[in-house]
C-alpha cells in the first residue's frame, strides 16, 4: 500500500466495514461501532483505510484496549491521544493488503461527535467532499510521505466541519 495515494471510492468499503464490525461486535458486544472516514463516504476518493470508531464507557477502556490487542489488532501509542487510542490491523488478500484503523474512545465523548459530524457533513454536501479530496492531494504533496505533516494540514479543515 503506498502511503498517501488517493483511490477512487470502492463501493465494497461498506461491506469491508460490516464484517470488520461484526468481528468487533463478538470482541465488545456492548460497544457503540462506526463507520467514519473516507471510506465511510460514498464517491469520496482517499486512501482505501476502513476507518472504525469504537465507543466504550471510560471504566471499559483498558479491558477494551487488552481485548482488541489479544484479537490481533495492533496498538499505537503515539498515533492516539488522551481520548482517543489508535489500532492497526492489516488484510493480505490476494492482490494485496486491506488496512483497517480503530480509534477506541467513550461514547458520546468530544471525539466521537467531531468524528460522527465530519462524516455525516461529508456524506450530505457534494461540494465539501470535493473541497476534501482537493485538500488532501495538497497534503500528500505538502507532506512528501510524512503522516504527522499529512494529518496537520487536514486539520483545520477538519475542526471547522465538527462545529
Amino acid at each position: 500500500m503506498k502511503k498517501y495515494k488517493l483511490r477512487k471510492y470502492n463501493t465494497n468499503f461498506p461491506k469491508l466495514f460490516e464484517e470488520e464490525k461484526r468481528k468487533l461486535k463478538k470482541i465488545l458486544p456492548e460497544s457503540k461501532i462506526e463507520h467514519i472516514g473516507s471510506t465511510a463516504v460514498f464517491g469520496l476518493k482517499g486512501k482505501g483505510i476502513i476507518d472504525i470508531i469504537i465507543a466504550v464507557p471510560k471504566k471499559e477502556i483498558e479491558k477494551a484496549k487488552n481485548l482488541l490487542v489479544k484479537n490481533n489488532y495492533i496498538f499505537k501509542p503515539k498515533a492516539g491521544d488522551k481520548n482517543r487510542l489508535f489500532f492497526q490491523k492489516d488484510y493480505w488478500k490476494l492482490f494485496g493488503k486491506r488496512r483497517v484503523h480503530l480509534h477506541l474512545t467513550i461514547p458520546n465523548g468530544k471525539d466521537w461527535k467531531e468524528c460522527i459530524k465530519v462524516r455525516d457533513k461529508l456524506r450530505k454536501s457534494l461540494n465539501l467532499r470535493k473541497q476534501y479530496e482537493e485538500l488532501k492531494k495538497e497534503a500528500i504533496v505538502y507532506a512528501k510521505g510524512e503522516g504527522k505533516k499529512y494529518r496537520k494540514y487536514k486539520n483545520k479543515f477538519l475542526k471547522e466541519l465538527s462545529k
